[in-house]
């Protein structure tokens, strides 16, 4: 995983942070096996031959849940495809078109410096995967949780974190922490809806209880970041539907769901 870093650094020369995103109409795809996706419209691009074994993959984790239906899968496959495009457009990074679906006690973890993580208001990790997930963070690997709102669902995800890491407290991060302005200056802890926002208007997903945006971290002894927490927020749906709506892209997804993804994977990889 050490060397993946060292490349990783080496390779994340962002281009500037002005550069416009053009909205592109992907289509949505539910199928969840990834040999069988449709990628509508998003392109293919090819992987520098001396990269191909280290280019970043963005991984998706696959987890069980206490309903037993397959929230992580959520926004899967358009998001996790767009934001590797947008990756890929706007970064010098070797990005892997396809990404990839990881589950926590997976021999080729390691392989993943960052992985992703969503919807876990329902997540229950067996005994094997909090080992695993403990012995990734604190052996230099990165997670990303996102969209999940609601006092209800935030108390079944510290339960489940708090048995991973039972001696550490989710954190609240500043405005002014870098990983808000490490690449985008962005002026707010942005709180980004579902699309259903362009139905009610509501940033707060119409949820009494999530009032707004909240992002925490996980810190090693050393002060190293192992998780953001994205809570009462959705990048995810910011990156899948990019091209569903103009308002909702112009709004959500190119002012705040990209820069922000873009800040949280660079700072993962440069800390």
């Amino acid at each position: 995983m050490q060397r993946k870093y060292q490349i990783l650094i080496v390779a994340l020369l962002l281009a500037a942070s002005g550069v416009a995103f053009a909205q592109r109409g992907f289509r949505r795809q539910r199928e969840i096996r990834p040999e069988m996706i449709d990628r509508g419209d998003v392109p293919v691009w090819p992987v520098a031959e001396r990269f191909k074994a280290d280019a970043f993959t963005f991984a998706r984790v696959r987890y069980n849940s206490w309903r037993g239906w397959g929230k992580w899968a959520v926004d899967f496959p358009d998001s996790d495809l767009n934001f590797s495009y947008r990756l890929h457009e706007l970064t010098a990074l070797e990005v892997d078109p396809y990404g990839k679906i990881v589950e926590l006690t997976d021999d080729n973890l390691f392989d993943y410096p960052f992985i992703y993580l969503i919807e876990p208001g329902d997540l229950h990790f067996s005994d094997e995967e909090l080992i695993a997930l403990r012995r990734y963070l604190f052996n230099g690997g990165f997670l990303m949780v996102d969209d999940f709102w609601g006092e209800y669902e935030w108390a079944n995800f510290y339960e489940e974190i708090k048995r991973v890491f039972p001696d550490r407290e989710p954190l609240e991060l500043p405005l002014e922490h870098e990983i808000f302005h490490c690449v985008y200056d962005l002026k707010q802890k942005p709180q980004i809806p579902s699309i259903g926002w362009i139905h009610h208007g509501r940033t707060d997903d119409g949820r009494p209880d999530a009032p707004e945006a909240h992002y925490k971290a996980i810190f090693d002894d050393k002060g190293r970041m192992m998780v953001i927490i994205c809570h009462n927020t959705d990048l995810g749906d910011g990156w899948e539907r990019e091209g569903e709506d103009t308002r909702y892209f112009k709004e959500f997804s190119e002012k705040w769901a990209y820069p922000l993804g873009i800040n949280i994977l660079t700072y993962a990889m440069t800390h």
